[in-house]
Order: structure tokens, then sequence, then C-alpha cells
């Protein structure tokens, strides 16, 4: 793996397996150097320090919308190519992508349900599922812990808790492997057209539940966000449809590249495992210390909503900042030894989920599919170990393994 760097400007290939595979040793680097440095293969100002990162993600002059303010044409862009046009009628309509006022009153209709009292009326249902998971797995001694463990227990839990059967989650991950690959730099055209293929099956499919519960409301969410539209609150069919597909994919993606990852790293420090295993109670401290040590999202953009200046860097307006949260999350100006793995750790402001006013939504969710997917295993796998060095898939920024195979036994 080669990183060039010159004077302000890097050059690191981002589909490199040995950058994607383990890319803190360039973060260290990367760290290094003046903030923000140009990264040319993805064509981006980035910062890779936490402070820089934990700032701009909270300063409204930096936003994930911008043609709020100016139009496509006034930008100088080109039209969105038709053959693209349906996936991004829906990206464009989750709250994600929108500055206020939309992303606040979109925000505000789904709130409600993701507040942590909320979530935790879950957790019975959500340990019930890992039960039954590591029945399946013990019986079979050795198995790929993403497919049989990491993958089910999050898209299981907001399938339900959306009101999508259950039976659906395999068409789920699909569409949601396919529109997510649109944020990967270098797409191709067959994974555009994957894409779009995937967000027509997906929005026809919840249309057609949305109707459903139109006619007969059950208690779930996506009923739940139909009342607070016939409520008056205007949130449009378009829009809940899209907020619903957003929910799904988040609401899993990461999740499961946390389990997934924050397993393998607790194998490879089996101290840290056995300390699990034997004081349950560190539970919730080790989710956060996993959140940190391997972050599921590396990078996420922003566009600079005004002409201004950043340690002494000039923006202009339109320009489009990168913020490498995997990079800020093992910066020692703010974790002491951060390339150690500590479940101990308290003082663990990781900026994983974002902040700011798109703080994820889904956080209480996230957290406590974690804390009882993690100490559930800790509690009945004890002797859990690692079959074989795994190795991550080659997307970058959604930062995950491509499975890991495990003896549970």
């Amino acid at each position: 793996m080669h990183l060039e760097i010159r004077d302000s400007s890097v050059r690191l290939n981002p589909r490199d397996p040995h950058f994607y595979n383990n890319p803190y040793p360039y973060y260290d680097a990367l760290r290094a150097l003046p903030q923000p440095f140009y990264w040319e293969d993805f064509d981006l100002w980035c910062f890779a320090c936490w402070s820089d990162v934990n700032a701009l993600l909270r300063d409204r002059r930096f936003g994930r919308q911008i043609t709020h303010l100016r139009t496509r044409e006034e930008l100088g862009w080109p039209p969105i190519p038709d053959e693209l046009k349906p996936f991004y009628d829906v990206d464009n309509a989750t709250m994600i992508q929108m500055e206020p006022p939309d992303h606040t009153r979109l925000r505000g209709l789904v709130q409600k349900a993701f507040m942590a009292r909320q979530i935790e009326r879950l957790r019975p249902q959500i340990q019930a599922l890992c039960d039954q998971l590591i029945d399946e797995m013990l019986a079979r001694g050795k198995v790929d812990l993403l497919p049989a463990y990491a993958t089910p227990v999050p898209v299981v839990t907001i399938a339900r808790m959306l009101g999508v059967p259950v039976e659906m989650s395999d068409h789920l991950l699909r569409w949601s492997h396919a529109m997510v690959a649109m944020y990967e730099l270098g797409r191709t055209r067959e994974q555009e057209r994957q894409a779009v293929q995937a967000t027509q099956e997906f929005y026809a499919y919840l249309k057609d539940l949305v109707n459903e519960r139109r006619r007969a409301p059950t208690d779930d969410l996506i009923s739940h966000l139909i009342e607070a539209e016939d409520q008056g609150n205007r949130l449009t069919e378009h829009e809940l449809i899209s907020s619903c597909m957003q929910l799904l994919n988040a609401g899993h993606e990461a999740t499961v590249n946390v389990i997934g990852n924050g397993v393998y790293a607790l194998l490879t420090h089996r101290d840290q495992w056995e300390k699990l295993v034997a004081h349950p109670e560190l539970t919730r401290s080790a989710v956060e210390e996993l959140l940190r040590f391997d972050t599921p999202l590396h990078l996420f953009t922003r566009w600079v909503l005004d002409d201004l200046e950043w340690n002494g860097h000039r923006f202009k307006f339109g320009d489009t900042v990168a913020l490498l949260l995997g990079a800020a999350n093992r910066d020692p100006q703010r974790f002491p030894q951060p390339a150690v793995l500590d479940i101990t750790r308290s003082d663990n402001p990781h900026l994983s989920f974002g902040g700011g006013i798109h703080f994820c939504i889904g956080a209480p969710l996230a957290r406590l599919e974690l804390e009882v997917a993690l100490g559930t295993l800790a509690r009945r796998a004890p002797k859990l170990a690692l079959l074989e060095q795994p190795t991550y898939r080659n997307a970058y920024h959604f930062h995950g393994l491509q499975s890991l195979m495990v003896d549970v036994s």
C-alpha cells in the first residue's frame, strides 16, 4: 500500500485491501497533516482530528443539503439522469439528506418512537431473539457469526418495529445492500442499475404495506406515521415511504458491522473478552468502546453552506468536506492510548453516531441491540473462538467484515 503525501494533498487508494482491512495506521499519518487535507482519490477536503470533526458535525454552516438554498441549475449542476431519478427521488426525501425546516418536521414525527424509554420496551423481544439465535448456533457449533447472529438481530428488530413481516428480511437485506452501494467510491453502472431496481421494488412493497395499514392500523411505526400524516402534520405519502426505507436501511447496516467488528476485536483481544464474560456489568461501556475502536461508518460528507474560513483554509459556498469518523475516534489528543481496546474506558465521546441535528435518530435502538446481543453472547458462549482470520468488505466507509467464522461450543 502506498500513501503519497505532497504538502496538504494525499493519494491513498480506498480500494486497496491493505487500507480498508486496517485503515488506522494510515489515519495516524493523516491526522498529523494540517487540517483540512485534500484526498485526491475522493476529490474532497478532509478532516481527521476529533476536535475538527466534532465541531464540524455541530456547525450549522455545514449541512447535508444544499439544494434548499440554490437550485441545481444555479449551482451549475447537470440534471439528475433519468435512469437514476427513482433512487434520488427517495434518497432526497429522507431526513438524513435534509436541513431545517423539513428536517425538523420529519425528525419530529419519527423521534418519539426512538426515544430511550420507548426503545427499552423492545428489550424482552430482542433478548428472546438473541437466545433463539444462540440456541441454533450452539446446535451447529461452527458458524459464520454475521448471517447467524449479527445480521438477524437488527434486521428482525427494525422490521418488527416498523411493522414489516419478518419473513421479508431477506428481501430487505438485498434491497438495502443494493441501495447503499450508491454511496461507494467508483460505483459501476451495474451497481447503479441494481440500486434503482432495488429502490423501485422496495418502494412498491412499502406503498402496498402503507395502504394496508391505512385500512387496518396496528401498533407499529408505519401505522403511527400514517396517523401523524392524517392529523395534518404534513408528512406526505412519499416522505412516509422514503423515511421507512431509510429507517430499514440505516436500522441494520451499521449495527451488523458493530456486532461483527466488535466480536472480532474482542476475540483478538482475549483479555477483554474474558473480562466481559466475567463482568457482565461492563457490557454498556464495552458497547461504547467497540463503537469507537472499529467504527462502522468511516466517512461522512457535509456541504459548505456559506463562504467561510476553517483552520486558515478558505471554503466557498457549495464546496464539500469529508469528516473521517474512524480517524477521529482514534485521535490520541482526545482518547488516551486510542489503539488499545479497553472495555472499561469511561471518558468515551466517540463520534460513531455523528453529532448535531443529524445525530443518529436510531442510537438508542442500536445501543440496546448491541448491549443485549453482546451481553447474551458473552453469557451463553463464553468459549467463543475465531476459526479463521477474517477480511473486511471492499466498501471502505461502510466498514464491516465479509464473514466471521467462529466456534461457539
